[in-house]
């Protein structure tokens, strides 16, 4: 495929944010719905690309906003891309031109920082703009530079560009602890590592699934990384990585999500494509809040008949509960009888849509970290905006169990990360539809 085809199939909805989503409540979800490939890992594997000499095949990559602002940077430094459906890829950046990641493309999203690790691997260099403009030590990047400085490269911060240099001698495996368990800076260090003279050790490591995703992925294209999964990964820097095929893990938020709603609506969902296992403590929470959980070998059937129970919540690293699902169960606990505690132990600013919740009944106070959930709630549909990814989920569920309609404004944050929400949800029964300024309006009169 020519470059000027895949421009128009990648660009499409970057800067798409002129819609809104349209929701009335009160609807119990029922049916099946498939989980699409997971944003975190997805993000991280296709800078990943870069480090292979031949091209890569990407499969089960979800058709979100993120995916085409990380295709659209590899194809402005000169890659080869070529769509085969909406789900997989074809990449070869053996013929890349930069090693500049664009200033206007890093600011839309946080994962960015990962061209910086890959470049570094392969090239020796990298010019990466700070992802969302923040700034060294606001936000744990202050990890990543620990790690690449331990491989012995270079690191100077100037104009909000973070530029990393290899010293003359190339890349040089090292041992790091990282202070805090960062999930960015472990799979930052793995991509700059596996073609790394000698062999890096990674303690602290971070667990989650999509960082031994990612790990697969490399070792699938000639790395050599053990440990991924566990707190110590140790990483053998090898001389070359070929292309290969490599298919993406199931999403496990988009996959809690879609739990947490069929939870909070009282229906029984067949949610399908997804790892039991790495579902295990988001299953915990909900079966003690009183919803039925079935588990088969790749699919979880979740049902609700009784009352909510309360439940109190602490946001954790893996295995514990994601600090990506703590704004959805706060909507469910909104719903439960008695009151409930969230403690969020990962994030600064995870409550920030309280607001919002509370514009349409909820009871929610907040102190600092830790929000008092007053349960059993009668939801009213509202005006509300997503003030990040989330978050939209979260107004998603409220808007699913409210009386009357709900108009959901940014949700260019929700196509982030979530594969064709609209058509799922409403594949299980809700009333969910995109809508254009002009046509939401009429729908705000409340049932």
């Amino acid at each position: 495929m020519q470059r000027k085809n895949i421009r128009s199939q990648i660009y499409e909805k970057v800067d798409a944010d002129l819609d809104k989503l349209s929701i009335r409540g009160e609807i119990p979800l029922c049916g099946e719905v498939e989980v699409s490939g997971a944003k975190n890992a997805v993000v991280a594997i296709l800078p990943a690309v870069l480090l292979a000499e031949g091209p890569c095949r990407i499969e089960n990559i979800p058709d979100i906003s993120d995916v085409e602002i990380v295709l659209k940077m590899l194809y402005q430094m000169g890659a080869n891309i070529r769509m085969i459906n909406r789900n997989t890829v074809t990449i070869d950046c053996s013929r890349l031109n930069s090693t500049e990641v664009s200033y206007e493309l890093a600011r839309k999203m946080r994962a960015s920082y990962y061209f910086a690790g890959a470049l570094l691997g392969r090239y020796g260099q990298a010019e990466v703009p700070m992802p969302g403009g923040c700034n060294l030590g606001v936000r744990p990047i202050d990890q990543h530079v620990k790690a690449f400085e331990a491989l012995g490269a270079s690191v100077t911060l100037e104009r909000g560009v973070i530029d990393v240099k290899a010293n003359e001698e190339g890349l040089i495996g090292g041992h790091i602890y990282f202070d805090t368990v960062t999930v960015g800076g472990t799979i930052n260090l793995m991509l700059a590592a596996v073609k790394a003279k000698g062999q890096t050790v990674i303690e602290n490591a971070a667990k989650e699934p999509h960082v031994v995703d990612v790990a697969n992925f490399l070792n699938s294209i000639g790395a050599d990384i053990k440990g991924a999964g566990t707190d110590t990964i140790k990483i053998k820097g090898v001389e070359t990585l070929t292309g290969g095929t490599y298919s993406i893990i199931p999403d496990q938020i988009e996959a809690g999500t879609y739990m947490v709603a069929a939870a909070a609506t009282g229906g029984r969902v067949l949610i399908k494509n997804v790892i039991p296992k790495h579902l295990e403590a988001i299953t915990a929470k909900l079966i003690e809040m009183n919803v039925q959980i079935v588990e088969y070998d790749d699919a979880v059937l979740v049902s609700r008949n009784e009352p909510l129970q309360k439940a109190n919540i602490k946001t954790q690293v893996y295995p514990g509960i994601p600090t990506d699902m703590q704004p959805q169960f706060t909507v469910l606990l909104s719903q439960a009888e008695g009151t409930s505690i969230i403690t969020e132990g990962v994030s600064d600013s995870r409550y920030r849509y309280v607001d919002e919740l509370n514009r349409m009944g909820s009871n929610i106070k907040v102190d600092g970290k830790v929000a008092v959930v007053s349960g059993a709630s009668r939801l009213t549909g509202a005006p509300v905006k997503a003030c990040d990814l989330r978050a939209g989920a979260c107004l998603i569920i409220a808007g699913l169990i409210a009386n009357g309609s709900t108009l959901i404004e940014e949700i260019s944050h929700i196509e982030r990360g979530y594969d064709n929400i609209v058509e799922k949800l409403s594949g299980l029964g809700a009333d969910i539809k995109r809508v254009t300024v002009q046509d939401a309006i009429p729908a705000m009169e409340i049932g």
